[in-house]
């Protein structure tokens, strides 16, 4: 486990330096693309545009991921995923307290928090952005059983052996998938580390899964349910939080089943 003084910041003081940071965001009317949103910053007398995907900046300053997206944006996907999770899990009579969780793109740990008091048994977070691990455990030091900053698209032998003696029986991701930085190919690696019949919770923007989408992970995932490697229980469209200019962005949150691993035939097409 990271300790404060390596991150820099005791746990829990990053709620403090968040009321200290004001966030200002791009003049009424001006529309942008929701991977090239931005705001600017003030804190301690600086002044600084920060790019919403360019999330190793967000990160690094405590409390600035859940005052821009939670505080100013209205996001409520961690909580909205996971409601939907856990009453899936309640139809089928699986106990919270039975799930091993493997959390992709895992970020500060806010989706981890709401796994954790709904008493889930082990959590593995995995982000790619060592800056992401870094404030997991400094924001919320007691999540995680272990967290690991990789790339899944090429994961080291040894920590795939260690996970995969974890025994993981289910997978979340929450606001990470649709604009590359999650690779459909990190996502299909991730998805063979967990048990068959495992879990799967996920959300992704709603045009990610129109017929006109051609993106790869749109293409990953029906692929994965036209071939029966993935069985959907619950599709739910909601509103996940609110664009700059005050429209509303909307996501799918989609739970189910894994079936089957993805074949290395298909994992080879998404290279």
């Amino acid at each position: 486990m990271i300790t404060s003084s390596e991150t820099g910041v005791e746990p829990d003081l990053y709620l403090q330096i968040s009321k200290d940071i004001n966030v200002t965001f791009p003049e009424k009317g001006e529309k942008y693309s929701q991977d090239e949103e931005f705001c600017t910053i003030h804190l301690d007398g600086i002044e600084k545009r920060v790019r919403f995907h360019d999330y190793n900046e967000v990160y690094s300053i405590p409390g600035l991921y859940e005052k821009i997206f939670y505080e100013y944006l209205r996001c409520c996907s961690h909580k909205t995923v996971c409601d939907h999770f856990f009453q899936e899990l309640k139809k089928h009579r699986y106990s919270a307290n039975q799930l091993r969780v493997l959390e992709i793109g895992a970020g500060n740990g806010m989706v981890g928090e709401q796994l954790r008091q709904s008493f889930v048994s082990k959590i593995i977070g995995v982000d790619i952005l060592i800056e992401a691990k870094l404030a997991a455990y400094r924001d919320r030091p007691k999540v995680y059983d272990d967290y690991y900053a990789i790339d899944l698209t090429e994961i080291p032998k040894q920590i795939e052996e260690e996970i995969l003696e974890k025994k993981l029986n289910s997978m979340v991701s929450v606001a990470a998938l649709g604009f590359d930085d999650l690779p459909p190919l990190a996502y299909a690696k991730a998805f063979n580390l967990i048990s068959e019949n495992g879990w799967i919770a996920l959300n992704i923007k709603d045009e990610f899964l129109s017929e006109k989408d051609e993106s790869g992970f749109s293409k990953l995932i029906k692929r994965m349910i036209k071939d029966g490697i993935l069985t959907i229980n619950t599709r739910e469209k909601y509103q996940h939080r609110l664009a700059t200019d005050n429209t509303p962005l909307y996501y799918y949150a989609i739970i189910g089943q894994k079936q089957a691993d993805i074949p290395l035939e298909l994992l080879s097409q998404l290279t």
